[in-house]
């Protein structure tokens, strides 16, 4: 199927971009067979806006991978609104003024007329479509792409709009509404990762049966444009050649959960402990003295984090290294660790000095994936953990700590740990079968977390649940223009989001009035196309946001869409949810899923059953 790529590749390299010659304009090419054109990508994208249907949309993304092999690398990106993978992914930088005065300048019209159909219209794009011609000039997707990687790179405002507006001068009305929705990031094409791996099963073998193997070579490298091009120039089997690399993130290998150290014990067998810290997952990835630090929702965070990156190249003693652990921030006056509210403040992109001093980190590390060429993510928890241990120079000073463990298979010892990790203010414990490999990106019971709210039934249980909407509020709440959120929990089969609660404590006056202002920025006309939804909130929001909030238990409703399968049936609910904080470490697709809410009912059943 055509030359094999080269899987050794430097992980941030998204693209080639093309040696501009001003003697010949970079969009007046022609397109090679195999290339698509930017009319043929608009014309998939008005399709897959016309309908709602996964399985459709998925079809069209099929269609649109035959036809473009040779743009497959960057697909991926430009159907996610990205010009990359999300964790090296460069911002294109446009606002709205800047994206106006481009639209004025590649049309002639004035740039008063501009606002004023924006301001009719409330979609830029929409503006730029009635503006120019329906046809422009043949430009290819890849042309198009090295032109925008060209804006976002230019630190000059007047330069990205002279270019843009350049590149609006040769598209036709339609690709130049996809193209400013873009720049601005409101692409909102409503199509997720689980999407675009479906199109990629269909168009590589006629079905969705090559999903799993897709999935799985995503979760080693967090980049679907590498995942398509490999499958398309080297065939399926190639898939498992992708693996662990330092630079490129892993998908985080997640927990189930159980209600007891019994059940837990009864289920794993002999397991290894470990503490749950409420801290910021961070992977740590080294190559000899290059390091990156990754947070699990794929955000490169190394510049902010830069005490914990100067330990990883003096304190992991291989010259590759992909790490994964937890950081906590840590006063070392009193000896007890920080909220994870306070920890999250490190993330911050300025004033990162200042941050450094006033909450220092402590990064527990707790899994070796890779080592000096060598994938370890098949072995075996305990010689991942052995290997760990031989990779690491602990230091009082730190900040890099191994992360205790201990090994039992009986439960009164594993309610002893559980005990101690409370009173030294920690979320509870982490239990993990001994012999399990890691599993990227998967919810499995080989680690099973333990906490507090699920030794007392449910009351105290914890969801991340997303942001879909919010309603305006009456009474006191009135002024704040906001009173409670609509939220949902994510279907990975579908790639849907399916509400499950209204929110509408946990927020004081003034924090309900910020994330009101946070929401406002993405707000849509419509639902949201991949949120399944019943109720209709004053404002539908993307989904983008992950909350964590308490609820008291889980009951069955008419109204939300949580397992609702006929419309006549009930789903599930959250009852008495309170917010509990933002976990802005958390992609909507890491948040509680469908099927997790539906076990936690049946387990609350049951307890209720014994109970009575």
């Amino acid at each position: 199927m055509g030359r094999e790529p080269d899987l050794g590749k430097a992980a941030h390299q998204v693209g080639q971009e093309r040696t501009l010659d001003h003697a010949e304009h970079p969009l007046a090419q022609k397109a090679e067979e195999g290339q698509l054109l930017i009319a043929d990508l608009a014309d998939a994208f008005a399709k897959i806006e016309a309908t709602t249907r996964h399985h459709a949309m998925s079809d069209i993304l099929a269609e649109l991978f035959r036809k473009g092999r040779e743009d497959a690398r960057i697909l991926p990106y430009l159907l996610e609104g990205r010009l990359g993978p999300p964790y090296s992914a460069p911002d294109i930088g446009t606002d709205e003024h800047r994206l106006a005065q481009a639209i004025a300048a590649a049309t002639g019209e004035p740039e008063a007329e501009v606002w004023r159909l924006y301001k009719e219209r409330g979609d830029l794009g929409l503006v730029a479509e009635a503006l120019m011609p329906p046809k422009g000039q043949a430009t290819t997707v890849q042309e198009a792409y090295s032109l925008m990687l060209r804006i976002a790179r230019t630190g000059s405002y007047e330069e990205k709009v002279a270019l843009f507006s350049d590149l609006l001068r040769r598209v036709g009305g339609r690709e130049a509404r996809y193209l400013v929705r873009m720049a601005q990031g409101r692409l909102r094409l409503g199509v997720g990762d689980a999407t675009i791996m479906d199109g990629l099963s269909v168009a590589a073998v006629g079905d969705r049966s090559l999903r799993p193997a897709i999935e799985r070579a995503y979760s080693f490298c967090s980049d679907l444009g590498l995942v398509a091009e490999t499958l398309f120039s080297a065939g399926p089997d190639a898939l498992d050649r992708i693996r662990t690399a330092p630079g490129r993130p892993v998908l985080s290998a997640l927990a189930e959960r159980l209600p007891s150290p019994e059940a837990i014990t009864k289920k794993l067998g002999k397991v290894i402990v470990e503490p749950k810290y409420d801290g910021l997952r961070l992977q740590a990835h080294k190559d000899s003295d290059k390091v990156w630090l990754f947070t699990r929702r794929l955000e490169d965070v190394t510049h902010a984090l830069p005490e914990v990156a100067d330990a990883v190249r003096e304190q992991v003693v291989p010259r590759q290294a992909v790490l994964d652990g937890e950081a906590v921030g840590f006063d070392p006056k009193t000896g007890r660790f920080l909220s994870f509210q306070v920890t999250v403040r490190r993330r911050r992109k300025h004033g990162v000095e200042e941050m450094e001093i006033l909450y220092p980190l402590r990064y527990y590390v707790f899994d070796l994936l890779y080592q000096d060429g060598e994938d370890l993510t098949h072995l075996p928890l305990v010689e991942r953990s052995a290997r760990l241990r031989a990779a690491v120079r602990e230091s009082l000073e730190g900040p890099i700590f191994l992360t205790p463990q201990m090994v039992t298979d009986d439960p009164s010892e594993l309610k002893r740990f559980f005990d101690e990790m409370e009173r030294r203010g920690l979320e509870g414990a982490l239990v993990k079968r001994p012999d399990a490999p890691y599993h990227a990106g998967a919810r499995r019971f080989n680690w099973v977390k333990l906490k507090r709210g699920y030794q007392e039934g449910l009351a105290g249980e914890t969801f991340d649940v997303v942001v879909v909407g919010y309603y305006r509020g009456k009474g006191k709440r009135a002024k704040l223009g906001i009173g409670s959120l609509l939220t949902a929990v994510y279907d990975p089969r579908n790639d849907r989001f399916r509400t499950v609660s209204r929110v509408g404590s946990g927020l004081t006056e003034e924090e309900w009035v910020q994330f009101r202002e946070m929401l406002d920025a993405i707000e849509t006309a419509a639902k949201p196309r991949r949120v399944d939804s019943e109720l209709s909130p004053d404002v539908w929001v993307e989904p983008r946001y992950v909350i964590e909030v308490v609820a008291g238990s889980i009951t069955r409703s008419p109204r939300h869409t949580c397992g609702k399968i006929a419309p006549k049936d009930r789903g599930y609910s959250l009852r008495f949810p309170r917010m509990s904080r933002f976990r802005f470490d958390r992609r909507p697709e890491d948040a509680t899923t469908e099927e997790e809410v539906i076990q936690l009912y049946h387990q609350q059943t049951t307890s209720e059953s014994k109970a009575a």
